[in-house]
């Protein structure tokens, strides 16, 4: 057996552990309904970080409307299983591609553009999308879509956070997606190869649509409730703070970087008007002291944590 099948096995194994120990409080109610909820709200976090990642730190470009794929995900799978009266399972699937081909269909134009045009063209059409939401009385317009029964619990979302890891994990390191990291580096540089620079883009804009889709999917039926106001401009920057704080780039980074932001917030939830400051002073101090985030572009391993000395065999000059 090959060490990455190794390292993905132990890493399966740890997953499996911490569901079974996170699970055996919950029903001992060691972790309380509040707690419960915020664990999990930090998978689904960590769903729309990572697929962010995937979009913004391995192809870099700079998308700063994913809410409202998220929200294409939310209010299409409650529509499967509140009006239509589908199964749970099979709406998470359905959202899940609607929101991806969304993304398809919104990058093959929009991901010609770069830089700040990007971000714009993102953000606004972030907010077309739920604007549109807004004046379609079908799902509810401002009130939202009520109704919606509560069938995610903490095993769904985690084992679908997991599944989903593992995935961005491997496309990162396929042939797909060393094309996405050569883009990432020098996108000039990859098209003179021979990369069809807008195909690979455009392939892992869509993946990342679809994962949020996912987790709006996995929202909606948590929270009981669809509403134009869970997914603005507001909630596209809180997933592209988590992950700027953990690294552009680094899987392990964008896990943090949303895990911590998510226990800030649940923390501060008695001081709602604290909050914005502590992630702008956390943003500041980041910035001045570790401008790459907390991993930069490298993933969380015991490499980090050996420094430099007589039993390491390296030289003065890190050699």
């Amino acid at each position: 057996m090959n060490p990455t099948k190794k390292n993905d096995l132990k890493a399966l194994f740890v997953c499996a552990v911490l569901f079974a120990i996170v699970q055996g409080l919950i029903f001992a109610e060691v972790i309380g309904p509040f707690w419960e909820l915020n664990i999990v709200l930090i998978c689904i976090n960590i769903i729309l970080a990572v697929s962010l990642n995937l979009i913004n730190g391995y192809t870099g470009q700079f998308s700063i409307g994913h809410a409202g794929f998220m929200a294409v995900g939310a209010y299409t799978s409650a529509i499967m299983t509140v009006k239509l009266g589908l199964p749970y399972e099979l709406a998470l699937i359905v959202a899940t591609i609607c929101a991806g081909f969304l993304g398809f269909l919104i990058g093959l134009p929009t991901l010609r553009l770069d830089g700040d045009y990007l971000a714009i063209a993102t953000l606004g059409l972030g907010e077309i999308i739920r604007i549109c939401i807004l004046n379609i009385d079908y799902v509810g317009g401002a009130s939202g879509l009520m109704g919606i029964p509560r069938m995610t619990t903490f095993t769904y979302v985690f084992w679908i956070m997991i599944a989903i890891i593992f995935f961005i994990k491997n496309f990162k390191n396929s042939a797909l997606g060393r094309c996405c990291l050569a883009i990432r580096e020098n996108e000039i540089a990859a098209d003179t190869m021979g990369i069809n620079t807008t195909k690979y883009k455009v392939m892992a804009f869509t993946l990342g649509a679809g994962f949020a889709g996912t987790a709006g999917a996995l929202f909606s039926h948590y929270f009981f409730l669809a509403h134009p106001a869970s997914f603005t401009f507001m909630r596209s920057f809180d997933i592209l703070t988590m992950v700027v704080l953990g690294g552009l780039g680094s899987m392990t980074g964008a896990i943090t970087g949303a895990t911590l932001l998510t226990f800030i917030s649940a923390y501060l939830s008695d001081y709602p008007e604290w909050r914005m400051v502590i992630y702008s002073v956390t943003m500041i101090v980041l910035m001045l002291h570790r401008p790459q985030g907390l991993f930069g572009s490298e993933e969380l391993s015991r490499k980090m944590f050996k420094f430099g000395g007589k039993g390491n065999g390296r030289t003065a000059e890190g050699r």
